[in-house]
């Protein structure tokens, strides 16, 4: 069995707000791996004393301690039982009811000799290949949703030139309005793991037989923009690429091609550089 992660900030001078890990039980018999992308919030107002990469990597490591340890709980339980544990850690000094409090993309998975199990919540990306060399991208599609006047904000904010006061004032706009929808009640918006165990609920899941999987890559959307954002291949390229030149490569080719398009006017994004993560299990 072959794991190799990679995990870089996008800017060096700020935490990595991501959380990339993976497990192999001593037994040989199974693993695990867990990828988290933090929300970077808009403002330091948070309501939390402790900030988003202390909060991923208290909630990935539960998760990934759970996932291996109890595998009489489902992967949604799991995450439900790792919100609630890292909740506890710190609802008696921060405001979790803040809308702002500490929260994060997941990408879970875990297998044994018969099965492999996956949850995706929000916008990072598990990419699973077939046996029959075929590969998919597990992906939570609510996100691609937005309301009509969202993405209408998005777009304005991506035309405008970097670093100039109408670009700020239009992002602004753009994030109060997500944040209008992130982990709204009654399924109007999409959903992060914050405070609530209860969003675990409502994860993308599903089982596979492990005979049917050669491989997971489990992606951040920092690494995913190779695909989603540069259109420099395909799912399948991406994890050929990853396969081939290992996950650290992956990251680079991001890089160079942030680099190539500072601004954002080939490529429009919300930021220059991202947090980029990525874990590869290759059963064969």
């Amino acid at each position: 069995m072959r794991i190799e992660m990679a995990s870089e900030p996008g800017d060096p001078g700020r935490p990595n707000e991501d959380y990339a890990s993976a497990a192999l039980p001593s037994s040989g018999q199974g693993g695990g791996l867990v990828v988290l992308d933090g929300v970077t919030p808009p403002s330091e107002d948070v309501g939390c004393a402790h900030g988003v990469p202390w909060f991923t990597a208290r909630l990935g490591g539960a998760m990934l301690e759970l996932a291996g340890s109890r595998r009489d709980l489902t992967l949604a339980e799991c995450l439900s039982s790792a919100i609630s544990r890292t909740a506890e850690a710190h609802d008696s000094i921060c405001d979790l009811s803040h809308k702002r409090t500490p929260q994060a993309t997941i990408v879970a998975a875990r297998w044994n000799e018969e099965h492999v199990e996956h949850l995706v919540l929000s916008d990072s990306v598990l990419l699973m290949e077939h046996s029959d060399g075929t590969v998919t991208a597990v992906r939570d599609s609510r996100l691609d949703e937005l309301p009509a006047h969202v993405v209408a904000l998005r777009s304005r904010v991506r035309s405008l030139p970097e670093g100039t006061p109408e670009r700020a004032a239009a992002r602004a706009e753009f994030v109060r309005a997500v944040e209008a929808l992130r982990n709204a009640p009654g399924g109007t918006g999409f959903y992060t793991a914050a405070a609530d165990p209860s969003v675990a609920s409502l994860a993308v899941t599903g089982t596979s037989r492990r005979s049917e999987v050669r491989a997971l890559l489990a992606l951040t959307d920092g690494a995913t923009r190779w695909t989603e954002t540069f259109r420099l291949g395909d799912w399948a390229q991406l994890l050929a690429l990853v396969r081939k030149e290992g996950a650290s490569a992956l990251v680079a080719r991001v890089r160079e091609a942030e680099l190539a398009d500072p601004e954002g006017a080939a490529h429009p994004r919300g930021k220059r550089h991202d947090d980029a993560s990525a874990v590869f299990a290759a059963f064969t």
